[in-house]
């Protein structure tokens, strides 16, 4: 992944810092209307980090200690660890193969009487089935939390991803297409909520310090509960407007790059490369593919024969109880999740990937599926 970065998001930048408000102010607010707005919700509160952003999700939600939090273990170890930072169970329940997400068949086959809610995450931008999943929650009185860090831009049933959800949190990292360098969202539909969020990310004050020192008049604030520093800066907000602004035109390319990945690899028998979903489009914010059983390298090979050619591969996407951080942690049947991260890799996609870069991924690709020949 390159993040599309360029003279305007370095104008923006500077142009916080020239104005003498760098930290959490009018630029983030405005990145939060803004950012809202696209994902067809009513509210945004921005963070820190994503992880920072699910960790206010739960806090609002009322998750503590005693309480198990469905999540998949095929995802970025964050979405566990953020249930054991609010002093929860993370529980891991297996995945659908074709779209490595939860499913409610999933969830509810590791559904416990101490189950309060389940963490759906729209893996690499792959928009889950969350009517499905929602329906099965609503009956059993548990929450849902989307972890959307990935899809900003996907679609899930031709609206944006996240816009039906009672809590989301976005990642804008720079391995996301929308990127401040870190950076959060938590996107929520009450208002009450939202105002709690907004308290709890900064020391839980009852107003902000941007309120604060814009008032003429002398402002005493008040601690109202216990909260955490999560802040985002405005100059981060500022390069987030900037991106904001390209993110249909960024999902547009790389809806066209993983169609052209498609056709060049269409050919290789066995060989699973990612597509849309029947209910969503995917923003492709990764594009994976996973290697048939008789695929004549394993996927480490593979990825070594790659980096020989110069091509910068990745593991596919992590299982997080096969991690050290999770050794010991009970869990169920994860059949499905240990082979896709068995069998998966990601292959290079960014928004200035040319032609000729794609057909020297799909040749190395191709040579390997013959045994490196070559080699």
């Amino acid at each position: 992944m390159k993040p599309w970065l360029g003279e305007e998001e370095a104008a923006a930048a500077a142009e916080a810092v020239r104005s003498g408000w760098v930290a959490q102010g009018p630029r983030v607010a405005r990145f939060e209307q803004a950012f809202a707005a696209h994902a067809g919700t009513g509210h945004g509160v921005a963070t820190s980090s994503c992880t920072t952003a699910l960790q206010l999700g739960l806090l609002l939600l009322g998750i503590g200690p005693g309480d198990d939090v469905v999540v998949p273990s095929l995802s970025f170890i964050a979405t566990a660890n953020v249930v054991r930072h609010v002093g929860a169970t993370p529980v891991f329940a297996d995945v659908d193969p074709q779209t490595a997400n939860l499913t409610a068949k999933t969830v509810e086959a590791v559904v416990t009487p101490a189950t309060r809610a389940v963490i759906a995450v729209h893996q690499a931008g792959m928009p889950a089935d969350t009517d499905e999943l929602r329906t099965l929650c609503t009956g059993r009185g548990l929450a849902v939390l989307e972890d959307a860090a990935c899809a900003a831009g996907s679609t899930y049933r031709d609206a944006p991803v996240g816009a039906a959800a009672e809590l989301a949190a976005w990642s804008f990292h720079p391995r996301k297409l929308l990127t401040t360098g870190e950076g959060g969202m938590l996107t929520l539909t009450d208002p009450d909520l939202a105002d709690r969020a907004r308290r709890l990310r900064e020391h839980g004050m009852n107003i902000s310090a941007a309120t604060r020192h814009t008032t003429r008049q002398p402002v005493l604030e008040s601690y109202l509960e216990t909260g955490w520093n999560m802040r985002m800066t405005d100059i981060q907000a500022a390069i987030g407007l900037i991106q904001l602004a390209k993110l249909d035109t960024m999902v547009t390319r790389r809806r066209e790059l993983a169609a052209g990945y498609r056709q060049r690899l269409a050919d290789l028998p066995g060989l699973y490369a990612v597509t849309d979903p029947p209910h969503g489009q995917t923003n492709y914010q990764s594009f994976w593919i996973r290697l048939p059983d008789d695929f004549p390298m394993s996927r480490n090979e593979l990825l070594a024969f790659l980096a020989e050619r110069g091509i910068s591969a990745r593991r596919g996407i992590m299982a997080t109880h096969l991690e050290p951080a999770y050794r010991g942690h009970p869990h169920g049947d994860l059949t499905v999740t240990e082979a896709l991260t068995a069998q998966t890799l990601i292959l290079p996609l960014f928004h200035t990937m040319t032609e000729a870069e794609q057909d020297h991924v799909a040749a190395a690709l191709r040579e390997a599926a013959q045994g490196g020949a070559t080699r």
